[in-house]
């Protein structure tokens, strides 16, 4: 089960964009992957198309889920995170303050 969801706030916490943040775009569980708003940028090859033009495209590609970690939005800070269950219900909390992260 992975930890994060579309939308949630991350840090880079290993490889060349380490301590920049974003905004989880894309989540591909089966690859244990993410891919994040303007991180991990590289330069795509595209051929030329009937509705699109060719080129050199700048694009996102997809990371470890291990090189990010969650942003707390209460605290503000990098947090783990713990599932726990409260009245039949999964919840996410921060580790590190216990707030609920929705």
């Amino acid at each position: 089960m992975l930890k994060l969801k579309k939308k949630d706030t991350v840090i880079v916490i290993a490889g060349k964009d380490k301590g920049k943040k974003g905004e989880v775009k894309e989540l591909i569980p089966s690859d244990r992957k993410v891919v994040v708003m303007g991180i991990n940028i590289v330069s795509k090859h595209k051929k030329t198309t009937k509705e699109k033009p060719g080129g050199i495209h700048k694009v996102e590609a997809p990371m470890s889920i291990s090189n990010v970690q969650l942003v707390c939005p209460k605290c503000g800070k990098p947090a783990r995170v713990k599932i726990s269950v409260q009245g039949g219900e999964k919840m996410r909390a921060c580790k590190k303050c216990g707030e609920a992260i929705v």
